[in-house]
């Protein structure tokens, strides 16, 4: 299964493989062929050693900002509006899935899930406390993101549940879509 990388990522790695192979060359390869190397050429090999460190902390910088900028205009974007659909309705209460607008239409919005049961899919079987901090659980997984520190939404989790980034895979084929609402009600509840 191939990792999905943003394009901040796919630069920051482009940069860092350049810095290897430089490195390997230097080291492994050139010194076989020319035992002298780098004496009369020791000011361009420092040059270059500079230019390519200098190059590999640029783009930790400017791309991590940037990739946090991409985080922060995904994050931003506005969900998609649900259609409603007109129904003859009978003057119950609405479920906690339905809310009766003053037209008379119903329109169905997604249930937000069960925290107490959420807690129990964070602590169960994908287990994601092994890679997760949240104090409301007890865990300090130092794999991915701590969630007290980014108090995620509750649509940031079931996204990242969902569709996975990163190495955070997606368990969407693991878990019902209840429970990835449970996780998501539960995670952005207690997370801050």
């Amino acid at each position: 299964m191939p990792l999905a990388l943003t394009g901040y990522e796919i630069g920051l790695l482009s940069v860092a493989v350049v810095f290897m192979i430089f490195a390997l060359v230097a080291a492994l390869v050139v010194p076989r062929r020319r035992p002298e190397f780098p004496s009369k050429y020791l000011g361009w090999f420092i040059a270059g050693c500079i230019v390519l460190f200098a190059s590999q902390m640029t783009a930790v910088l400017l791309l991590a900002e940037l990739g946090e900028g991409e985080e922060v205009a995904h994050e931003s974007e506005p969900a998609e509006p649900t259609e409603t659909t007109p129904t003859e309705t009978t003057p119950t209460e609405p479920t906690s899935a339905e809310t009766t607008s003053t037209t008379g239409e119903t329109e169905t919005t997604e249930a937000q899930g069960d925290p107490v049961a959420g807690k129990e899919v964070f602590l169960g079987a994908p287990a994601c406390g092994s890679c997760h901090t949240l104090g409301d659980a007890g865990t300090s997984g130092a794999i991915g993101p701590n969630l007290d520190a980014m108090s995620p939404s509750y649509d940031k989790v079931v996204e990242r549940v969902t569709n996975g980034q990163g190495v955070m895979p997606s368990f969407a084929d693991s878990l019902t879509e209840q429970q990835i609402q449970d996780v998501a009600a539960y995670v952005s509840s207690v997370s801050g």
